[in-house]
Order: structure tokens, then sequence, then C-alpha cells
């Protein structure tokens, strides 16, 4: 199959006029020696520092594992109300190692608690019950982890625990693929992470003297400081500082950050809050296509047609920066021309916008309608023309 991108392009060029003259992107400054803000609503990376430096994750590895157990409950291989036991040796090594959900050995806790326990209070012996629960130990379970690390493409990340305690370096992560495993997150799953990722709070287990319940506040530090703030996870270690995979949705737009190496809880919460903030106050979205509406064309091969509809699967939008029309160019790329059979709603193509100052934006496009393949005679005679150039 021969790349027809450049004929695409070429093709399907639109320029839309500008009505002032293009404004740089808004800058930002943050004492964060790692940072990543990406507008999920259009893919547009809005900040970068340092996004592809491997780096320990604390608990932001939990996302992983929560991951993991998303997925096993979506495909019915794993139940919310299934129970788990809290082994006497994984009590022993985790009841006061690190942010605790305070479990109590023997016990039997249901798969949604254990999930409250690590979104919401990190507990650090919560991610091993819920590992060995699954998998047997912690081990097998890390190893189902990378599996799913490397469908997700996280390339520059790897998992040796379930709850990112200090390995030597066998667990490590990027912000860039902290972000990926975020938005994925999000989007494969979007009742899971409603139900779990927002909670305030957290009760579970009981004070020393057993009178009264403990009940931890999340710490998420966007949660009722960031409007749509509803997720995901903070860490820290010594090694590792104080860092934040976040995310909220304003008017449409959800933005994903992610903020690693602070010096302080404070300083985090105040970075976080800022990053935030900023991201939605200094950009905007711009819409490009309408859902459902063609742009363009695309060729086939080998199809009962020799072209098909390009379409928006969703009402499609840029970031630029807030306060500005700016002059975009668009174009439409795609590898082609493309076998056949075609699902209608098949991502097939992508629409690159290009703004002055800004990295392209890849926006998807999907076939607009069903196109089978030809059939015998159908495919030797478009193989003839192909012969002769027609």
């Amino acid at each position: 199959m021969l790349s027809r991108q450049k004929l695409i392009a070429a093709s399907a060029l639109i320029a839309v006029a500008a009505t002032c003259p293009a404004v740089a992107a808004p800058e930002f400054q943050t004492p964060a020696p790692v940072a990543y803000l990406q507008d999920l609503s259009s893919g547009a990376i809005l900040y970068s520092k340092d996004a592809d430096r491997r780096m320990p994750p604390a608990s932001m590895a939990k996302m992983m594992t929560v991951y993991v157990a998303f997925q096993m409950i979506k495909s019915g291989e794993l139940k919310l109300d299934t129970k788990f036991p809290v082994r006497p040796e994984t009590w022993r090594a985790w009841h006061s190692q690190g942010s605790t959900m305070f479990l109590s050995s023997g016990e039997n806790v249901s798969v949604e608690d254990l999930l409250k326990g690590i979104v919401t209070l990190s507990g650090n012996d919560a991610c091993v019950v819920l590992a060995e629960g699954i998998s047997g130990t912690e081990s097998a379970f890390t190893e189902r982890m990378n599996r799913a690390a490397a469908k997700l493409g996280l390339s520059n990340s790897h998992f040796g625990t379930a709850n990112g305690w200090p390995d030597n370096g066998v667990t490590y992560v990027t912000a860039r693929d902290l972000a990926k495993l975020a938005s994925a997150t999000i989007q494969d799953y979007p009742d899971l992470y409603k139900r779990f990722y927002s909670l305030r709070s957290f009760t579970w287990g009981k004070t020393l003297g057993g009178e009264k319940p403990i009940d931890q506040a999340n710490r998420d530090p966007l949660l009722g400081r960031v409007s749509g703030a509803d997720g995901l996870k903070t860490g820290h270690t010594d090694e590792a500082g104080f860092g934040f995979t976040g995310s909220a949705q304003q008017n449409g737009r959800r933005l994903v950050m992610v903020l690693a190496g602070l010096g302080t809880s404070g300083q985090r919460a105040e970075e976080s809050v800022k990053f935030m903030e900023w991201g939605f106050r200094a950009w905007q979205a711009k819409p490009i296509l309408a859902k459902g509406k063609q742009i363009e064309t695309a060729e086939v091969q080998l199809g009962t047609s020799n072209k098909v509809g390009l379409v928006a699967p969703s009402d499609l939008s840029a970031t630029v920066p807030a306060g500005t029309a700016g002059e975009m160019r668009l174009t439409v790329s795609y590898d082609g021309p493309i076998k056949a059979p075609i699902k209608a709603g098949q991502h097939i193509a992508d629409l690159v916008v290009v703004t002055p100052g800004m990295p392209a934006e890849r926006l998807p496009l999907v076939a607009a309608n069903d196109v089978p393949q030809a059939g015998f005679f159908g495919r030797a005679w478009a193989g003839l023309l192909s012969l002769f150039g027609a």
C-alpha cells in the first residue's frame, strides 16, 4: 500500500482566513522539574517540560493497577462484589508502610472497597491485596500490568510493583506515559472512572482503641478547588518527590496534567491548581468540523466503491491561544488507497490542523459508510486497471 498523504493533503487543503494576527502560545512557569498538559478534546499538547524523562512514579503507579482492574470488570472477568482475603503476611508487610487503607489481617474485602482504598486513600496495602487476589502473587499481577501498558503504547514505562513502592529503579514512567494512561482510563472506562476517582473521602478500619472508624480525605489537590476536577492520583516518595496526575473538564474541554519532582505537598497543591487553571484560562477551543459533516473522500482499493466519505466522528475543535482567531491550515491525511472492507465509523484518516506557533494537532476522521469488498471479478477488474494506471 502506497502513501497517499501528500496527494490528499494537496487536494484537500483548506485555508481559514485570519481575522486578527496570530498570537504566540501563552507562557507558563513552574518549579516542577517535570510537567505536561494536554487538551484531550483536540489532542493538543499545551505544555511539555522533560515529559519523556524516566522517573519513579511513586503512588501514581496505582493508576495502572486500577486500569487493569477496570479492564477486567468491564470484560466480566472481575466483579465488584468479589471479596479477597487480607493474608497475614501481606498485612505484616504493608500495614504501616506508607499510605494505608488500615486493612486488618484475615478480613475479606470487596473489589469495590479495595479500589476505593487505592484511589481515594492511596492504600499500599489495598493494592497488594487486590493484586494477590487477582493473580495469586503481586509479581504475576505486575506482568499483567506491563502487558496492558504495552497495549496502551506506554513505551517508556515499566512496573515492578502494584503500588509504586521504591524498587531500585525497576518501576519507572514518564509524564507523557502517565498522561496517556490517565486519558485511556477516562475514555475507555468513563462510568468506572466517575464512580471511583472523584470520591472526596473514604472510611475504613478503626482507630487503635477500636472505638470509631477511620475517615481519610482524598489527596487530589484539585478536588473542590478547580471547577470540573474529577481525578486522578497523587504520589510521593523521598526518591520521586511530590507528584500528581490530574484531570478536569470545563465547557466541553477536558485537560490532563502531570507534575512531578516537587518539594512539598503544599507546593504540589499550589502548582497543580495554577497549572490546570492556566490550561483553561489561557487556551480556547475553536470549532473546526461538526459531527457527521464530510470534509473529503478517501480512495478505496478492492471495494464495491472506489471512494468513501471522510466525516467527523464528533464535533471537532482545535485548541488555540485565548483571544485570537489566528490562521489555520487544515489537511486530510491517510495512507491509501484504503483496502476494503471498510465499516462506517471506522477511523481511517486524520484531519491535521496547523496553527502558527503550535505543534500540529491530529483529529480523527471516520468512514461515512460501509464499503464491502468487491467480488472476484470486481477485484480482478480493479487489478487490470491498476496495471494500466487507470
